[in-house]
């Protein structure tokens, strides 16, 4: 009976860990949602150009170490 009763527990732990990840899931997609849902970011978002973001991320030595390991 105590190994039943811990396996039904592990199930149980295993099942609500899920649920939070799900609806943890479900809040990120939800917040993304109502913060792109406003006329204001989607103006902000539609101005941003996403070729100058990432070369300014990359640094000068990373893309000079790319352009010669590809020779």
């Amino acid at each position: 009976m105590l190994s039943e009763l811990s396996e039904n527990q592990s199930d149980s732990n295993e099942t609500r860990n899920t649920l939070f990840l799900m609806g943890g899931a479900a809040l990120m997609v939800l917040g993304a949602g109502l913060i792109l849902s406003t006329p204001v970011m989607r103006r902000l978002l539609g101005e941003v150009n996403v070729g100058n973001l990432l070369s300014g991320a990359l640094p000068d030595d990373l893309q000079r170490y790319l352009r010669i390991r590809s020779m």
